[in-house]
């Protein structure tokens, strides 16, 4: 399940966005005036991209957004669409949801329409489904925490998807008794394998008739003639073509629908239209699954029942939406997924009095649940993007991108909150939960280099433990606000000089029980500590930071994991100044 996302309590600290201006977190695509968002859960084995227009997001406007699980054996990528180039995949060609959602920008004016796409790493929602027992608890998750983003813009929800993504669909309806009044649209794209009346019906039903801004859309076509490599594709009652006849005569006892043939297809609507059944005959056998998509079928199932269904379009027809196909697809990099700060939670002060006392590991613990639960300033969140070009082992040149935290990992609220030393296990737990990486010692020099602000490094004198304790923590804390305030620093700049920076290095593999520290550069850009291992794993002082950068980079342009790269033979060099690849990649922790 996607963690919970930063939204809420970024978006109600922040003015709304104004027009052209990005969501916070998402990047602009540089096509089509569109933002894009990606959020990635390695443990739930799910992705997300979230499409936005630019604009669009001022106090009085207000988002349909559109959840759309995507088909079996599809990526996100395919599902958007492009055009093809020699040795492209076909599967690229053949649902265009970006530029059907073009299309429906221009037609739908009173909302600004919003599109996550749902993939999972089975590629298969009913294989994802079956083996996830939470499944229903996880699905409802994604969509509430994908919908926390819009929260100010009061989203409503259309629910969508083709093929195996309609049993997203249903789990999502598994989670409740009562479908929520957000839900303005459900849409089933050749999808409603899973129909169940007793499971659906009453919901459905009940669903449809508490308000007239309740539209249920079902394509459809005979699959249960096709035969497909000598066997047929589907059994008499397994098929779209079944369920949707029986869900259309179970819906049709409450709201009595009309029909009729036209365009080799066969319409059951009700009569104000809100309810559309749309089944394609076959009498040839052919399969027309994806057509349905193509052809279309985004756009009618988002039009459908409204002053615009059939209007510029015609449903099976040929594409309407030809010109807003674009011949790249730019995806992101996906987000750190740093969960939500509760507003009660214990301020940055109150913390740090309350674990002065503790023993490391206790206090370690401590320090790992604040975290973990989002109690993390909201500035942290905002990640700065980061250029260089770098040369791998052979000299070849390479562009890197990455994303890196303004600011080293601190406890509590943006208006109290203390930087936070901490065990390298602990960091590296951290940093794997939030889809984070550890930076390298070549890029803690690339971050001072390119900050807005950079501080004189402030040190005590060692006098026993002192510096070990949480009292001196603080102090160090409170010197670093007082010289970020004096240099005239806004929380979410770039700024070095402050910490040194606990790193990843191959000196990991060859003693796992230490920890490797390096920086707090100078002004004139020398760090003070060179690449050290002396230290034991648990050894903590004031000096130490932890500034979690994005695992995934992109290299040329090509989204990669930085520890892929520090394994890599001959790129290793392009993030890291050792002499050798590295193995082991991260410091070990108590799962």
């Amino acid at each position: 399940m996607i963690k919970n996302l930063f939204a809420i309590a970024v978006l109600k600290a922040i003015t709304l966005v104004s027009a052209a201006q990005p969501l916070p977190g998402f990047k602009p695509s540089g096509l089509f005036d569109e933002q894009q968002m990606v959020i990635e859960t390695p443990s739930a084995g799910t992705r997300v991209l979230i499409n936005a227009p630019l604009s669009g997001f001022e106090t009085d406007d207000r988002v349909l957004l559109v959840i759309y699980a995507l088909p079996n054996g599809n990526t996100i990528e395919q599902t958007f669409g492009k055009k093809l180039k020699e040795g492209d995949d076909w599967h690229f060609d053949i649902q265009h949801i970006g530029a059907q959602t073009r299309f429906l920008r221009a037609t739908i004016t009173d909302r600004t329409l919003v599109v996550a796409y749902l993939e999972n790493s089975l590629k298969s929602w009913p294989a994802w489904n079956s083996r996830t027992p939470d499944s229903k608890e996880q699905v409802k998750g994604i969509v509430d925490e994908i919908t926390a983003l819009f929260v100010p813009w009061n989203p409503e929800l259309a629910l969508n998807g083709h093929s195996g993504g309609g049993r997203f669909i249903f789990s999502y309806l598994d989670a409740f008794e009562r479908i929520p009044d957000r839900v303005v649209r459900i849409a089933f794209l050749d999808s409603n394998y899973g129909w169940e009346d007793e499971l659906y019906g009453p919901k459905i039903v009940s669903w449809l008739g508490s308000g007239k801004n309740r539209y249920l859309c079902t394509l459809a076509y005979n699959d249960s003639v096709v035969i497909y490599n000598g066997k047929p594709l589907v059994s008499p009652t397994g098929g779209t073509w079944y369920r949707s006849g029986v869900m259309r005569d179970y819906i049709a006892r409450s709201f009595p629908m009309k029909r009729r043939e036209r365009d080799s297809l066969i319409w059951s609507y009700s009569r104000d239209r809100r309810i559309e059944f749309i089944l394609k005959p076959n009498p040839a056998g052919k399969i027309f699954h994806t057509q349905q998509v193509e052809y279309n079928g985004f756009i009618h199932s988002m039009l459908s029942g409204t002053r615009h269904e059939q209007k510029g379009y015609r449903y099976f027809g040929r594409r309407a939406y030809s010109d807003l196909i674009y011949d790249t697809l730019i995806v992101p990099v996906r987000r750190l997924n740093i969960p939500v700060r509760d507003p009660s939670a214990e301020t940055g002060s109150d913390f740090m009095k309350r674990i002065s006392d503790l023993p490391v590991e206790e206090r370690e613990e401590e320090i790992f649940h604040a975290a973990a639960s989002g109690n993390i300033p909201g500035f942290l969140r905002q990640t700065v993007t980061l250029k260089g070009v770098f040369s791998d082992l052979n000299g070849t040149p390479h562009t890197l991108e990455y994303e890196v935290m303004p600011d080293y990992l601190a406890i509590g609220s943006d208006d109290d909150f203390c930087r936070i030393p901490m065990t390298p296990g602990t960091a590296q737990k951290l940093a794997d939960l939030f889809g984070g990486a550890l930076l390298t010692s070549k890029l803690s020099d690339h971050i001072w280099a390119n900050a807005e602000v950079k501080l004189v490094p402030f040190n005590y004198v060692p006098v026993g433990n002192a510096n070990e304790l949480v009292e001196k923590f603080v102090d160090h804390n409170a010197q670093i606000e007082k010289q970020f305030s004096e240099a005239g620093g806004r929380y979410g700049q770039l700024v070095a000089g402050i910490k040194k920076d606990v790193i990843i290095s191959s000196r990991i593999a060859e003693r796992s029980d230490r920890v490797v520290i390096y920086g707090w550069h100078k002004t004139d850009g020398k760090p003070i500590q060179p690449v050290y291992s002396g230290h034991i794993w648990w050894y903590v002082d004031y000096s130490h930071g932890i500034r979690f950068m994005n695992a995934q980079v992109l290299l040329d342009g090509i989204p990669v994991l930085v520890s892929d790269l520090l394994k890599d033979p001959v790129l290793f060099r392009v993030i890291t100044n050792e002499e050798n690849p590295s193995d082991k990649t991260s410091y070990p922790y108590q799962k």
